[in-house]
């Protein structure tokens, strides 16, 4: 976990957790008959709706932003392994089916490849040519 996401954490529950909150949990209810509950499948998505709303996306859930979240790790250089890992993927090929990597990104890592392969490639035939 990021530093980020500890201080953001800690903000949130100085100033957003109700007092009634029940036990160690992170994510409560904070509105509505159970406030201070556990958030329970249908609160999160009930929130990430209408945040949804609000922001006048057309599509946005939890699924999209598990696909999102796992796509920048692996534009940001973290090693596909890694990304299986915090996926909880038992296989690459179920990472891959979750990663939707910009072309931008592709580009880069291509002339990146091809960059140490000339390189590699130049200092074979140099070592030849002498």
């Amino acid at each position: 976990m990021s530093p980020r996401f500890f201080r953001s954490l800690s903000a949130c529950l100085e100033t957003e957790r109700p007092a009634e909150a029940a036990g160690e949990f992170v994510f409560v209810a904070l509105k509505g008959a159970v406030p201070g509950q556990p958030l329970a499948d249908d609160g999160l998505d009930k929130i990430v709706s209408n945040a949804k709303r609000r922001a006048g996306l057309a599509h946005c859930t939890c699924h999209e932003l598990r696909h999102t979240c796992l796509t920048r790790l692996r534009e940001a250089g973290m090693a596909l392994e890694a990304v299986q890992a915090q996926a909880g993927h038992r296989s690459l090929e179920s990472t891959r089916v979750y990663l939707h990597l910009a072309n931008d990104w592709l580009a880069a890592e291509y002339i990146r490849a091809a960059s140490i392969i000339d390189a590699a490639v130049r200092d074979e035939f140099e070592a030849v040519a002498r």
